[in-house]
This record gives structure tokens, sequence and C-alpha cells, in this order.
């Protein structure tokens, strides 16, 4: 009850903050700081609130695991806050709640991802105990086999769940044997073969000074941030485990269809798509959104959910993945309504590509993407998000202010060219998982 009565204490603290923080701001200063140990990071000072959010992002995540050891990265960064030096599980949650701090690790397939939050006061405390589940955690066995279960359990889960069984079979024919088809928990198979050395491996192969992304904003200044950046990580290995080559997508129109006992099928589709360095990409960010990218004046949700009732929601978007990019969506509908559903995707896919998009059209998704830009800066914690993910992405540090610069400089004659050029209808690949009527699998 104690434990329950602080935590849900830190959770009010912590909102009151990020409500605190400025919301939609006019412009976010981002400086750049290079730390005395060769770290570079990116903050954005605010001293409105004494409160600091940090994010740490090392490139990698799953895709550094080998199809033996899948799972391993993520059961790693699961078991970072089981404790840490003399501090079993327990210990450390007591020490890091008693300083009002927040720690969260995860890991993607792209990815390790580590999230502080903590306050001006305690700063320097919560940045040792941080720095001890990076440098020196326990990893003893009862952890392990405790967070093992609970991925077991997930895994078991998303074996039965259609969208997840969906994406993996996407993932399985799109990817091959590249490290993204495999699922960054690992399989049943080989989840409960994973090893303490394996996990060692992971940490050591992960959390390296060569791959790491740094983003801070709050009350805190630029030497204060090199001092502690240097403090945190100055004893993780310079180098980590080299990063896997870049995938090679295969598209080739199939229709794929997994029977499974459900009275609703689930559809995931796509083809390739378009790096964020590419000239094309703004023009292809504004394509998506008229045909798909969330809206609900988006064509295909038109189509399939307001004119014909074939779906609840119909989404795409384009993914660029540190070793692929890929232009996907995702569809749900009944057995009986699913091939009308696919069918229509196809359809509207073809005819933007051959037809394009109308003036009004282009203006609409610019002002709906230019107007919803600046919402995302609503706190801390999210600004740190955006400014690490900008570093990963090879984004430059002025593109918060450039950025809706270059979606109104996008033309007609942009968007056009960008959907005869790049999508490809005849390359749509479709995994559909349930007992659709009517549709004839390809493959």
């Amino acid at each position: 009850m104690i434990r329950q009565t602080v935590g849900t204490h830190i959770a009010a603290l912590f909102a009151a903050l990020v409500l605190a923080a400025p919301g939609a701001r006019a412009a976010v200063d981002i400086q750049k700081v290079e730390t005395p140990g060769g770290l570079t990071a990116w903050l954005v000072e605010n001293h409105d609130i004494p409160f600091t959010a940090l994010e740490l992002r090392f490139r990698g995540g799953a895709a550094l695991d080998s199809p033996d050891t899948a799972g391993a990265t993520n059961l790693m960064s699961a078991l970072l806050e089981e404790g840490s030096g003399d501090m079993d599980a327990r210990a450390f949650a007591r020490a890091r709640d008693s300083l009002a701090a927040s720690f969260d690790y995860d890991a993607t397939s792209d990815a390790v991802r580590i999230s502080a939050r903590f306050l001006s006061e305690n700063r320097d405390e919560a940045i040792e105990l941080l720095r001890q589940s990076l440098i020196n955690p326990r990893f003893n066995q009862s952890a392990i086999e405790r967070v093992r279960a609970q991925v077991m359990s997930k895994l078991r889960a998303d074996a039965n769940d259609p969208r997840r069984m969906a994406y993996k079979a996407f993932d399985d024919a799109v990817f091959g044997d590249h490290p993204y088809a495999i699922p960054t928990s690992g399989t049943l198979d080989t989840a409960p073969d994973l090893t303490r050395q394996d996990i060692m491996d992971a940490h050591a192969g992960a959390l390296a000074r060569d791959r790491v992304y740094i983003g801070a904003v709050g009350d805190i200044t630029e030497d204060q941030l090199a001092a502690l950046l240097d403090k945190l990580l100055g004893d993780l290995p310079d180098k980590g485990a080299p990063l896997p080559p870049k995938a090679k997508p295969d598209f080739n129109g199939d229709t794929q269809v997994i029977k499974y006992d459900t009275p609703q099928s689930v559809a995931v589709f796509g083809q390739d798509g378009v790096t964020l360095d590419d000239p094309d990409f703004f023009a292809a960010y504004i394509l998506n959104h008229i045909l798909g990218g969330g809206s609900f004046e988006s064509r295909l949700m038109q189509e399939l959910r307001e004119k014909r009732g074939l779906t609840y929601g119909i989404s795409t978007y384009l993914a660029d993945r540190d070793q692929a990019t890929l232009w996907m969506g995702s569809v749900a509908s009944s057995n009986q309504t699913m091939a009308q559903a696919a069918s229509m995707i196809r359809k509207e896919w073809a005819k933007i590509a051959n037809d394009g998009v109308t003036k009004q059209e282009l203006e609409d998704a610019k002002t709906y993407l230019t107007g919803a830009y600046p919402l995302r800066f609503d706190g801390n914690a999210p600004i740190a998000n955006i400014i690490v993910g900008m570093q990963m992405q090879g984004l430059p540090i002025d593109y918060v202010q450039t950025r809706n610069d270059r979606v109104r400089a996008v033309s007609l004659e942009d968007v056009n060219r960008v959907a005869r050029e790049r999508l490809a209808p005849d390359a749509l690949s479709f995994i559909i998982v349930g007992q659709p009527d009517g549709i004839a699998a390809s493959n």
C-alpha cells in the first residue's frame, strides 16, 4: 500500500510538471552541447519549472540480435530496472521513488530507448542511480526468470492476436532473413533459451558510446548537462556490436491469406517508401496524408468508411526505419467485406497514382499538417523525444523552425509527380489474417 501511495504521488507530481510546461511553443531554441568526454547532445533550456526530461537512444536495438538470440536485447532492456550493484529490484525501485524520479527502458528493432525524468533538487542522485542501472545492472537469475515469464506471456498473446499475426507475417514476407523479420521480443522458440550470458552480450553490444543520441529539455544549463552526461555515460564501452545491413524489402503485389477463426479480418499492406533525406519526402508526406494518413478527410477513409461502411478506420503511413523505408497501411473489416475493402485500396492507390490530387486537397493537407505540428511540443518530455529523434534521423538542428516552410513549399506538380513515380499499385502487397470471403491468395 505504501509503494502504491508513493507511486501515485509521483505520477501526480510529474503530471503537474508536464502540464505546467509551456504548450505549443512558438519557437524551440535547440542548443548543441559537446561534452569534454566527446559526447554530443541537443538541449532546450526551460527554467520555468525545476524539472528535466532526458532521452537517450542507442542505435541498433533488437536488430542486433542473432537468429538464435532473438529477444535478448528486449529482455536486457527490461531487466535494467530490476536492480543494479548491491540493490535488488525492490531496493532500486525504492531509491528511484524516494527521489521522485522516473526511468523507462525499452527496445525497438532500431534502438534501445531510455527516458529519465527528475527534479533539479535531486538531479545528481537521480543520475547516479540511472548510471548504476546502465553500467552495473545485476541481471540476477530470479529477475531474468520473472521478466522472461512476462515476455513469454506477451508472445503467447501475440500469437493469437490477428493484428500482431498480420504484422509478423508481413515482416516475414517483406524482410526474409533480415533481422527486421524477427520480432523485437523474440519468439516462443528463442525466448525460453536465452541465457544470462546472452543478456550480458546484448548489453555490451547495444549500450555503447559510438551509437548514443541524446536530447534534454528543462531546468539545466549546457555546462550542467555536459558534466552530467560524461558522468552518466563515461564508463560505457566506446564501440558496440556491428549494425545490421540495409534491408531489401520484397514487394511483389501478392496477397497472402492466413486463415484464422475470427469474425473480422485484418489486413496489413505496403510498398517501398521514401527516405527522410530524399528531396521528394515532403511531397510524399503530403500525398500520404491525402491518401490515407489518418484524417477523416483522406481518400481511403472516405471511400471505405464514409461511402461504403467497410471499416471503422484505415490508415497509411511512411515508415522510415534505419535499414529500410516502407509505405504501409492497415485496415480491419468483416470477413464478408474484406475482399471489397482490399479491392478499393488497390483501386484508390492506382487512381491517385494515375490522376494525382486536386489543388484543394493539397491546400487542405498543408493547413492541417502545419497547424498540427506545433501541438506536438506540449511539454519537456515530448520535446526531448522529438529532438533526440531528429538527431537519429539526420535532421538539421533548425528543422523545428523550417519544417512548416518545407511543407508549404511543396507544389501541386511536386505531389502529382511523386504520385506517378513513387506509388506502385502493382507492387502493393497484402497480408490478411482471418477468413475473408472471395479472396484468392496469389501466394
